[in-house]
Order: C-alpha cells, then structure tokens, then sequence
C-alpha cells in the first residue's frame, strides 16, 4: 500500500474531512503513529528540546534532521512523512537551499519538506517556487516561526495586532504567497483564532493548526506533548497518556526485582546445549 500522496490529502480537503498530523523523531514512536492512522507525520525540528535535549530548535544540524527522518521512514508505511528544514539549511543561497531540501528526498526517504517563512519572507516564497517546480513538495509553516524565537523576543501568540505579534493581514499575505508558489498545505503555529480562519478563507489548501483554534483544515501536534512525554504542558496541546508515569513506574519495577534476585528468573536463563 502506497503513502498518503497529496491528491490524497486535497481529495480529503475538498471532501471537508479534517487532516492530522503528528510529529515523530525515531522509528518506534513513528511505527505506532503510523499504526494509529495520522495522515501526515512531520519529523519536526521541535526534535532539538523534545528528543536531542537541545534547550530549542537552533541547534539542530542539516545531519541530524536527516538522521531523524530516515529512521521515521523506514518505520512508516502509510503516512505521508515530511523533514523540517532546520536553522539556516534553507535561505543562504538558492542552490544551497535546494541541495539541502534534496536530501530528505533522496536520503532521508521524506515525501516532501517544510519550511518556516517570516511575514513577506520573499526569500522563502521564491525558494518554494523553485523546490515545486523542481518536484520537491513543499509544506509551509507561518505564525510562531521557532527559528526566528531570537528575534521576535519569545513565543508570542500571532496575529493578534500587537508589537509583539505579526498582523492578522501579514499573516494572510504570507500565507497566500506560500500557496500562490506551490505550498500544499501550510502549518499555522500559535496564531489567535481569528486570524487563522482568515488564512483558511483566503488559501486554497488546507491549514494545519497548532494552536491557532478551531476554524483551520487539520491539526499537528508534537507527539509528545500528546503522549506526556518529558515535557511540560502547553494550553495549546493536549495530553493523552501519561508516559512519563508508565516508563518511570517500569523502571522502578526493574530496579527493585534485580536487587530482590527477582529478574532474571527461570523463564529468562538459556539452557545449556546438550
């Protein structure tokens, strides 16, 4: 059976049936979100603090990311799996950017790449245009950029009209531009409600909200975030498990049966050859 291609994900747009996608980092979390039935997983440069102990995303390599996105592709047989271009992969030459992009294609196995773009990014937008005409897919992602954390200042909420935030019209601009190049999608991150069903209105293809409300075409979240796994909780996420609870609880269980002559038991020992 083949992956979610994007006919799939528009044919499912046009129908009005929500998209989801969810991040993954290495092939055993990626195999059970695969197995769960998301239609897009992105191997998300949120790897740097959620599964590399990086304190952000910046320091995240080119080398990592496509580490990253091969173990999740040979993990993966249904979802559509995209690579997060990292910091400063994309945006210092054209032919640079496209190289880069490239690998997670013809290395790494992705079906298609994502990269932020800042307000009126026209360095971005042209390289969307170029990658699509070259056939590399291409997912947008406006709003909170977490690559440019320096210089915004902080996770501020987008959209909101005020110094710290980019403007509502901004956003709406942005976000055409990225679909007017060849963007299937595109990732609205930590945007008010309002703004992101302004975007949904004026694009042709489906968003995809993390944090931006209820009015988009899909949702993403970082898995986990969704399975309370070493990270904090977020207004804009919701957990559904406690494993940080489990996998503590089973290696306090080992812990105590190997110092009580516990484990190994019979049923763990090899018999001898005979």
């Amino acid at each position: 059976m083949s992956r979610t291609s994007i006919p799939d994900l528009l044919a499912a747009y046009e129908d009005g049936e929500p998209l989801t996608m969810l991040t993954a980092y290495d092939a055993p979390i990626a195999r059970q979100v695969d197995r769960g039935g998301v239609d897009m997983i992105l191997v998300g440069d949120s790897a740097g603090h959620n599964h590399l102990g990086y304190d952000d995303t910046l320091p995240v390599t080119l080398e990592e990311a496509l580490s990253n996105t091969a173990a999740v592709d040979r993990a993966v047989e249904d979802a559509m799996v995209i690579g997060d271009l990292p910091f400063l992969a994309y945006g210092l030459s054209v032919e640079r950017s496209i190289e880069n992009a490239g690998r997670f294609l013809k290395e790494a196995g992705a079906d298609a790449v994502k990269l932020e773009t800042a307000p009126g990014g026209e360095t971005t937008i042209e390289l969307v245009d170029r990658l699509t005409e070259l056939g590399v897919p291409v997912q947008g992602h406006v709003g909170l950029t977490p690559q440019r954390m320096n210089q915004i200042g902080g996770g501020f909420v987008q959209g909101r009209g005020d110094e710290q935030s980019a403007a509502a019209d901004a956003l709406v601009e942005t976000a055409r531009a990225l679909a007017d190049a060849g963007a299937f999608s595109i990732v609205l991150e930590a945007v008010s409600e309002d703004a992101a069903r302004r975007v949904t209105d004026a694009v042709d293809v489906p968003t995809i909200g993390i944090g931006a409300g209820r009015y988009v075409d899909g949702q993403v979240l970082v898995v986990t975030d969704l399975l309370g796994l070493g990270g904090e909780s977020y207004k804009l996420s919701k957990q559904y498990a406690d494993l940080d609870k489990t996998i503590r609880g089973a290696v306090e269980s080992y812990v105590e049966e190997v110092r009580d002559g516990q484990f190994p038991a019979e049923a763990n020992v090899y018999d001898p050859i005979e």
